[in-house]
């Protein structure tokens, strides 16, 4: 595909429903990309159980979550909605 991919800097944590979005932007149109806590927890090592762990968890992993998305985004693993989730297929 070779579109360039970027991320703004907002993240939005659904601590309720147990995932956190962060957003990229490909051709002018917004990209929703979500990770499970569990799933972030399982990668950054330890447990998520505050929301502020959260944040401090994902800048850590940014980097390598950005990648990865970019990566899904590329390969159009979207799933029935528009979005991509990191960490398992598309639903």
């Amino acid at each position: 595909m070779n579109q360039q991919v970027q991320f703004n800097e907002q993240v939005h944590l659904h601590w309720d429903q147990g995932w956190l979005q962060f957003d990229a932007l490909m051709a002018g149109h917004k990209v929703p990309c979500l990770i499970t806590l569990e799933e972030l927890a399982r990668r950054w090592g330890q447990p998520l159980n505050e929301p502020e762990l959260v944040s401090v968890a994902f800048e850590q992993l940014r980097f390598d979550l950005e990648a990865e998305a970019e990566g899904l985004i590329e390969d159009e693993a979207f799933d029935t909605q528009g979005r991509i989730w990191l960490g398992h297929p598309a639903i």
